[in-house]
Protein backbone atom coordinates (compact mmCIF):
# COMPACT_ATOMS: atom_id res chain seq x y z
CA UNK A 1 0.00 0.00 0.00
CA UNK A 2 1.00 3.64 -0.34
CA UNK A 3 2.73 4.84 2.84
CA UNK A 4 0.52 7.03 4.99
CA UNK A 5 1.43 10.31 6.63
CA UNK A 6 0.90 9.74 10.36
CA UNK A 7 1.08 11.55 13.67
CA UNK A 8 1.62 9.28 16.68
CA UNK A 9 0.45 10.19 20.19
CA UNK A 10 1.52 7.92 23.02
CA UNK A 11 3.47 7.73 26.25
CA UNK A 12 3.96 4.35 28.01
CA UNK A 13 5.97 1.27 27.12
CA UNK A 14 2.74 -0.36 25.92
CA UNK A 15 2.67 2.11 23.00
CA UNK A 16 6.23 1.48 21.76
CA UNK A 17 5.55 -1.69 19.70
CA UNK A 18 2.86 0.13 17.71
CA UNK A 19 5.18 3.05 16.94
CA UNK A 20 7.91 0.65 15.82
CA UNK A 21 5.49 -1.44 13.74
CA UNK A 22 4.19 1.60 11.88
CA UNK A 23 7.72 2.65 10.99
CA UNK A 24 8.69 -0.88 9.96
CA UNK A 25 5.61 -0.99 7.72
CA UNK A 26 6.98 1.99 5.79
CA UNK A 27 4.63 4.71 7.00
CA UNK A 28 5.91 8.26 7.44
CA UNK A 29 5.84 9.36 11.07
CA UNK A 30 5.73 13.13 10.69
CA UNK A 31 5.50 13.79 14.41
CA UNK A 32 5.46 11.96 17.74
CA UNK A 33 3.44 13.57 20.54
CA UNK A 34 4.12 12.44 24.10
CA UNK A 35 3.74 13.63 27.67
CA UNK A 36 6.32 16.05 29.13
CA UNK A 37 9.27 14.47 30.94
CA UNK A 38 8.39 13.48 34.52
CA UNK A 39 10.55 13.30 37.66
CA UNK A 40 11.35 9.70 38.58
CA UNK A 41 13.51 7.71 40.92
CA UNK A 42 15.07 8.65 44.22
CA UNK A 43 16.78 11.70 42.77
CA UNK A 44 13.52 12.79 41.05
CA UNK A 45 15.49 13.60 37.89
CA UNK A 46 13.42 14.30 34.76
CA UNK A 47 12.99 11.16 32.66
CA UNK A 48 11.66 10.78 29.13
CA UNK A 49 8.67 8.57 28.42
CA UNK A 50 9.31 5.20 26.70
CA UNK A 51 7.69 6.60 23.54
CA UNK A 52 9.99 9.62 23.52
CA UNK A 53 13.02 7.40 24.00
CA UNK A 54 11.93 5.22 21.08
CA UNK A 55 11.23 8.24 18.86
CA UNK A 56 14.64 9.78 19.55
CA UNK A 57 16.34 6.44 18.87
CA UNK A 58 14.58 6.39 15.50
CA UNK A 59 15.36 10.08 14.78
CA UNK A 60 11.69 11.08 14.77
CA UNK A 61 10.55 14.63 15.62
CA UNK A 62 8.99 14.86 19.08
CA UNK A 63 6.78 17.45 20.78
CA UNK A 64 5.66 17.39 24.42
CA UNK A 65 2.90 19.98 24.89
CA UNK A 66 1.68 20.65 28.41
CA UNK A 67 -1.85 20.95 27.06
CA UNK A 68 -3.47 20.20 23.72
CA UNK A 69 -7.10 21.30 23.87
CA UNK A 70 -6.42 25.02 23.67
CA UNK A 71 -2.93 25.25 22.23
CA UNK A 72 -2.84 27.35 19.03
CA UNK A 73 0.81 26.54 18.32
CA UNK A 74 0.27 22.79 18.61
CA UNK A 75 -2.94 22.96 16.56
CA UNK A 76 -1.15 24.93 13.85
CA UNK A 77 1.68 22.38 13.75
CA UNK A 78 -0.64 19.40 13.33
CA UNK A 79 -2.82 21.19 10.79
CA UNK A 80 0.22 22.02 8.67
CA UNK A 81 1.31 18.37 8.70
CA UNK A 82 -2.11 17.30 7.29
CA UNK A 83 -1.85 13.72 8.56
CA UNK A 84 -3.86 10.93 6.98
CA UNK A 85 -4.45 9.54 10.48
CA UNK A 86 -3.49 10.22 14.08
CA UNK A 87 -2.58 7.06 16.00
CA UNK A 88 -3.24 7.21 19.75
CA UNK A 89 -1.90 4.59 22.18
CA UNK A 90 -1.94 5.40 25.87
CA UNK A 91 -1.24 9.08 25.34
CA UNK A 92 -2.88 10.07 28.62
CA UNK A 93 -4.81 13.13 27.46
CA UNK A 94 -8.36 13.54 26.16
CA UNK A 95 -8.23 14.12 22.41
CA UNK A 96 -9.98 17.45 21.60
CA UNK A 97 -12.54 17.80 18.85
CA UNK A 98 -10.23 19.74 16.54
CA UNK A 99 -7.82 16.77 16.54
CA UNK A 100 -10.69 14.33 16.00
CA UNK A 101 -11.80 16.30 12.93
CA UNK A 102 -8.34 16.82 11.42
CA UNK A 103 -7.24 13.60 9.61
CA UNK A 104 -9.22 12.03 6.79
CA UNK A 105 -8.97 8.53 8.30
CA UNK A 106 -9.62 9.75 11.83
CA UNK A 107 -7.86 9.27 15.16
CA UNK A 108 -7.28 5.55 15.66
CA UNK A 109 -6.85 4.25 19.19
CA UNK A 110 -5.40 0.93 20.33
CA UNK A 111 -7.30 -0.08 23.48
CA UNK A 112 -6.26 -3.12 25.54
CA UNK A 113 -9.67 -4.75 25.95
CA UNK A 114 -12.55 -6.10 23.91
CA UNK A 115 -14.66 -2.97 23.90
CA UNK A 116 -17.23 -2.09 25.09
CA UNK A 117 -15.92 -4.06 28.10
CA UNK A 118 -13.34 -2.35 30.29
CA UNK A 119 -13.44 1.22 29.07
CA UNK A 120 -10.99 3.43 30.92
CA UNK A 121 -7.40 3.76 32.07
CA UNK A 122 -6.64 0.26 33.40
CA UNK A 123 -8.28 -2.37 31.15
CA UNK A 124 -5.52 -4.99 31.46
CA UNK A 125 -5.51 -4.86 35.25
CA UNK A 126 -9.27 -4.96 35.68
CA UNK A 127 -9.84 -7.78 33.16
CA UNK A 128 -7.55 -10.03 35.23
CA UNK A 129 -8.91 -8.75 38.54
CA UNK A 130 -12.46 -9.56 37.45
CA UNK A 131 -11.51 -13.12 36.53
CA UNK A 132 -11.88 -12.90 32.75
CA UNK A 133 -10.63 -15.92 30.80
CA UNK A 134 -10.26 -13.96 27.57
CA UNK A 135 -9.33 -10.38 26.77
CA UNK A 136 -7.90 -8.77 23.66
CA UNK A 137 -7.31 -5.53 21.80
CA UNK A 138 -9.58 -3.16 19.95
CA UNK A 139 -8.76 -0.59 17.28
CA UNK A 140 -11.43 2.08 17.45
CA UNK A 141 -12.00 5.47 15.91
CA UNK A 142 -11.91 8.08 18.65
CA UNK A 143 -14.96 10.24 19.26
CA UNK A 144 -15.79 12.75 21.99
CA UNK A 145 -16.59 10.09 24.62
CA UNK A 146 -14.40 7.89 26.84
CA UNK A 147 -13.54 4.85 24.70
CA UNK A 148 -16.97 5.05 23.06
CA UNK A 149 -15.96 5.33 19.39
CA UNK A 150 -16.84 2.95 16.57
CA UNK A 151 -14.96 -0.36 16.51
CA UNK A 152 -12.78 -0.99 13.47
CA UNK A 153 -11.14 -4.31 14.39
CA UNK A 154 -10.67 -6.60 17.40
CA UNK A 155 -8.53 -9.59 18.28
CA UNK A 156 -8.86 -11.95 21.26
CA UNK A 157 -6.17 -13.28 23.61
CA UNK A 158 -6.69 -15.93 26.31
CA UNK A 159 -5.68 -15.02 29.86
CA UNK A 160 -3.58 -17.80 31.42
CA UNK A 161 -4.26 -18.82 35.01
CA UNK A 162 -0.89 -17.44 36.12
CA UNK A 163 -0.94 -14.26 34.01
CA UNK A 164 -0.45 -10.94 35.77
CA UNK A 165 -0.88 -7.46 34.38
CA UNK A 166 2.90 -7.38 33.90
CA UNK A 167 3.00 -10.59 31.83
CA UNK A 168 -0.16 -9.96 29.83
CA UNK A 169 0.45 -6.35 28.77
CA UNK A 170 3.46 -7.05 26.48
CA UNK A 171 1.50 -9.75 24.61
CA UNK A 172 -1.41 -7.37 24.11
CA UNK A 173 0.96 -4.61 23.00
CA UNK A 174 2.55 -6.85 20.34
CA UNK A 175 -0.85 -8.10 19.16
CA UNK A 176 -2.19 -4.55 19.00
CA UNK A 177 0.79 -3.27 17.05
CA UNK A 178 0.29 -5.86 14.30
CA UNK A 179 -3.45 -5.22 14.28
CA UNK A 180 -2.94 -1.45 13.94
CA UNK A 181 -0.82 -1.92 10.80
CA UNK A 182 -3.40 -4.30 9.34
CA UNK A 183 -6.29 -1.99 10.24
CA UNK A 184 -4.65 1.06 8.67
CA UNK A 185 -4.09 -0.81 5.43
CA UNK A 186 -7.67 -2.08 5.24
CA UNK A 187 -9.10 1.28 6.27
CA UNK A 188 -7.14 3.10 3.56
CA UNK A 189 -8.38 0.53 1.05
CA UNK A 190 -11.97 0.97 2.30
CA UNK A 191 -12.23 -2.67 3.38
CA UNK A 192 -13.41 -1.88 6.92
CA UNK A 193 -16.93 -0.96 7.99
CA UNK A 194 -16.94 0.67 11.47
CA UNK A 195 -19.30 -0.91 14.00
CA UNK A 196 -20.96 1.22 16.72
CA UNK A 197 -20.41 -0.02 20.26
CA UNK A 198 -23.27 -1.47 22.26
CA UNK A 199 -23.16 1.00 25.15
CA UNK A 200 -25.53 -1.16 27.22
CA UNK A 201 -22.77 -3.78 27.51
CA UNK A 202 -20.07 -1.33 28.62
CA UNK A 203 -18.05 -1.88 31.79
CA UNK A 204 -15.49 0.46 33.32
CA UNK A 205 -11.81 -0.01 34.15
CA UNK A 206 -11.03 3.11 36.18
CA UNK A 207 -7.54 4.26 37.05
CA UNK A 208 -6.20 2.27 40.00
CA UNK A 209 -5.85 3.72 43.47
CA UNK A 210 -3.80 2.42 46.38
CA UNK A 211 -7.00 1.30 48.13
CA UNK A 212 -7.77 -1.10 45.27
CA UNK A 213 -4.86 -3.18 46.56
CA UNK A 214 -6.20 -3.53 50.10
CA UNK A 215 -7.36 -7.12 50.55
CA UNK A 216 -10.93 -7.75 51.64
CA UNK A 217 -10.86 -11.28 53.04
CA UNK A 218 -14.64 -11.53 52.73
CA UNK A 219 -14.04 -11.99 49.00
CA UNK A 220 -13.50 -15.57 47.87
CA UNK A 221 -9.99 -16.95 47.50
CA UNK A 222 -10.32 -16.92 43.72
CA UNK A 223 -11.46 -13.29 43.69
CA UNK A 224 -8.56 -12.22 45.92
CA UNK A 225 -5.99 -14.09 43.85
CA UNK A 226 -7.37 -12.55 40.65
CA UNK A 227 -6.95 -9.08 42.13
CA UNK A 228 -3.45 -9.96 43.32
CA UNK A 229 -2.56 -10.95 39.74
CA UNK A 230 -4.31 -8.00 38.14
CA UNK A 231 -2.89 -5.29 40.34
CA UNK A 232 0.78 -5.97 39.61
CA UNK A 233 3.09 -4.13 39.96
CA UNK A 234 0.92 -1.48 41.64
CA UNK A 235 -0.94 -1.23 43.95
CA UNK A 236 -0.37 -4.94 44.48
CA UNK A 237 -2.23 -6.80 47.23
CA UNK A 238 -1.69 -5.80 50.84
CA UNK A 239 -3.14 -6.18 54.31
CA UNK A 240 -1.81 -5.83 57.86
CA UNK A 241 -0.16 -8.24 60.30
CA UNK A 242 0.42 -7.19 63.88
CA UNK A 243 -0.27 -3.57 62.94
CA UNK A 244 2.33 -3.57 60.15
CA UNK A 245 1.70 -3.53 56.41
CA UNK A 246 1.98 -6.95 54.80
CA UNK A 247 2.29 -7.28 51.02
CA UNK A 248 1.25 -10.56 49.41
CA UNK A 249 3.29 -11.31 46.30
CA UNK A 250 1.97 -14.75 45.39
CA UNK A 251 -0.66 -17.17 46.58
CA UNK A 252 -2.74 -20.03 45.30
CA UNK A 253 -6.29 -21.19 45.89
CA UNK A 254 -6.66 -24.10 48.31
CA UNK A 255 -8.91 -26.99 47.20
CA UNK A 256 -12.20 -26.98 49.09
CA UNK A 257 -11.49 -30.30 50.80
CA UNK A 258 -8.22 -28.93 52.22
CA UNK A 259 -9.69 -25.83 53.86
CA UNK A 260 -9.59 -26.16 57.68
CA UNK A 261 -13.02 -26.33 59.27
CA UNK A 262 -14.43 -23.03 60.53
CA UNK A 263 -11.45 -20.98 59.28
CA UNK A 264 -12.76 -17.41 59.38
CA UNK A 265 -12.13 -14.65 56.87
CA UNK A 266 -8.62 -13.28 57.38
CA UNK A 267 -7.67 -15.97 59.94
CA UNK A 268 -4.30 -17.68 59.62
CA UNK A 269 -3.65 -21.38 59.93
CA UNK A 270 -0.43 -23.35 59.61
CA UNK A 271 -0.67 -26.96 58.49
CA UNK A 272 2.43 -29.05 57.71
CA UNK A 273 4.45 -25.90 57.19
CA UNK A 274 1.87 -24.44 54.77
CA UNK A 275 0.50 -20.99 55.61
CA UNK A 276 -3.21 -20.55 54.92
CA UNK A 277 -5.56 -17.60 55.28
CA UNK A 278 -9.33 -17.89 55.37
CA UNK A 279 -11.40 -16.10 52.72
CA UNK A 280 -15.07 -15.64 51.96
CA UNK A 281 -17.56 -18.47 51.37
CA UNK A 282 -15.39 -20.98 53.31
CA UNK A 283 -12.48 -20.73 50.86
CA UNK A 284 -8.79 -20.22 51.61
CA UNK A 285 -5.53 -19.11 50.05
CA UNK A 286 -2.14 -20.69 50.53
CA UNK A 287 0.29 -17.80 50.92
CA UNK A 288 3.56 -18.34 49.06
CA UNK A 289 5.56 -15.11 49.08
CA UNK A 290 5.10 -12.20 51.48
CA UNK A 291 6.80 -8.98 52.47
CA UNK A 292 6.35 -7.41 55.86
CA UNK A 293 6.78 -3.66 56.22
CA UNK A 294 10.49 -2.79 56.36
CA UNK A 295 11.58 -6.35 55.43
CA UNK A 296 12.61 -8.16 52.25
CA UNK A 297 10.56 -10.67 50.28
CA UNK A 298 10.28 -13.97 52.10
CA UNK A 299 8.73 -17.35 51.55
CA UNK A 300 5.76 -18.38 53.63
CA UNK A 301 7.97 -20.94 55.39
CA UNK A 302 10.42 -18.21 56.43
CA UNK A 303 7.52 -16.06 57.57
CA UNK A 304 6.13 -18.86 59.73
CA UNK A 305 9.54 -19.66 61.23
CA UNK A 306 10.31 -16.01 61.89
CA UNK A 307 6.99 -14.73 63.21
CA UNK A 308 5.23 -17.91 64.41
CA UNK A 309 1.66 -16.75 63.74
CA UNK A 310 -0.78 -17.88 66.40
CA UNK A 311 -3.69 -20.18 65.55
CA UNK A 312 -6.57 -18.09 64.18
CA UNK A 313 -4.49 -14.90 64.28
CA UNK A 314 -6.12 -12.53 61.86
CA UNK A 315 -4.78 -10.46 58.98
CA UNK A 316 -6.21 -7.05 58.26
CA UNK A 317 -6.89 -5.96 61.81
CA UNK A 318 -6.03 -2.40 62.76
CA UNK A 319 -4.07 -1.50 65.84
CA UNK A 320 -6.20 -0.90 68.94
Amino acid sequence: MTPLNLVFAGTPRFAVPTLEALMDAGHRLSLVVTQPDKPRGRGMALAASPVKQCALDRSLPVVQPEKIKRNPEFQSTLTALAPDAIIVVGYGRIIPQWMIDLPRLGNLNLHASLLPKYRGAAPVQWAIAEGEAVTGVTIMRIDAGLDTGDILTQRELPIAADDTAETLAPSLAAMGAALMVETLRNLAEKKIHPIPQDHARATLAPILTREDGRIDFHRTATQIRNRLRGFQPWPGAFTTFRAKSLHLWSAKVVPRESVPENLGSGELAVADGVLLVGCGESTALELLELQLEGKKHMTARDFVNGYRPLPRERLGETAS
